[in-house]
């Protein structure tokens, strides 16, 4: 795996990630520190930088009622993200992403004639698979819960007839800047892959601001599609660039977290490490 963000770092969290979702009792600074092979103050300090929040606080939005909390607290209204002009365009870790859609027709021929570019790159939410065009990522896929060939079986399908290319360093910049450690200003290109339906619904979540949520109801019904909640979250659930287009700040109208293609997990410490940037 490539590491674009401090990869020992990166590494790093993923572990302490995996250990605090797994543990049935909230642990100490010593506890985790210990298991990173850290002392307690650079562990603190590492982990700090990276989400905002100590490792304890952070262990609190992991809890499984965060959801809930979320929508009571943090449930934004689309509406009133389009009519203030964030159509299109959203922050993820204060960098501008910017993007364009295929059109239809090309995304009929399942791809072909296209040419796509993927590479591995570590990430705290474990390793991902990144894909892009000349144009801009139109995949990001997470392999903490499943096996890496069952990560690119899955994006490869989507455009079956697509060229693809391993080429980890034309897609570098673009990473850097999707993780928060670039230094362009030129923001993270996206390339939206996928039918119009699909779009309109990822359209509706590139709305949703970092650190809110909404539901699958809410995004039907800023489509002007109010009874399509099913087909929704279908289009949710296919969205393939994973964070950026953040299907993660979906969820049900209950509370509950609702699905996530790449592991409920993945989805816990996504929306765990916004809502303490968030805070912080």
């Amino acid at each position: 795996m490539n590491a674009p963000v401090e990869g020992y770092h990166f590494q790093m969290m993923r572990r302490a990630i995996d250990m605090i979702d797994a543990a049935d009792h909230t642990l100490t600074l010593d506890e985790l520190a210990a298991a990173m092979d850290m002392s307690p103050a650079h562990f603190q300090r590492i982990f700090s930088h990276w989400a905002g929040v100590s490792p304890k606080r952070y262990q609190q939005y992991l809890q499984m009622d965060h959801a809930r909390r979320l929508l009571q607290e943090r449930f934004t209204t689309l509406e009133t993200a389009l009519s203030t002009g964030l159509s299109g365009s959203s922050r993820l870790h204060d960098m501008f992403l910017r993007w364009e859609a295929m059109s239809p027709g090309d995304y009929a021929r399942g791809g072909e004639g296209l040419t796509i570019y993927w590479g591995w790159f570590d990430s705290p939410f474990g390793p991902s698979l990144v894909m892009g065009t000349d144009r801009g990522i139109c995949g990001i896929g997470f392999a903490s819960e499943t096996t890496p060939e069952a990560t690119m079986e899955d994006l490869v399908g989507r455009w079956p007839k697509a060229t693809y290319v391993e080429d980890p360093m034309m897609l570098r910049p673009w990473v850097l800047n999707a993780y928060g450690a670039g230094n362009s200003d030129d923001g993270t290109p996206m390339y939206l892959i996928g039918a119009p339906f699909q779009i309109k619904v990822w359209e509706a979540l590139l709305n949703v601001p970092t650190g809110k949520v909404t539901t699958y109801s809410e995004i039907a019904q800023c489509i002007g599609r109010p009874k399509a909640v099913r087909a929704v979250g279908t289009a949710v659930g296919r969205n393939p660039i994973s964070l950026l287009i953040p299907c993660h700040r979906a969820l049900r109208k209950s509370g509950g977290l609702g699905g996530y293609h790449w592991g409920l997990p993945v989805k816990r410490a996504i929306l765990a490490w916004e809502s303490a940037r968030a805070e912080a």
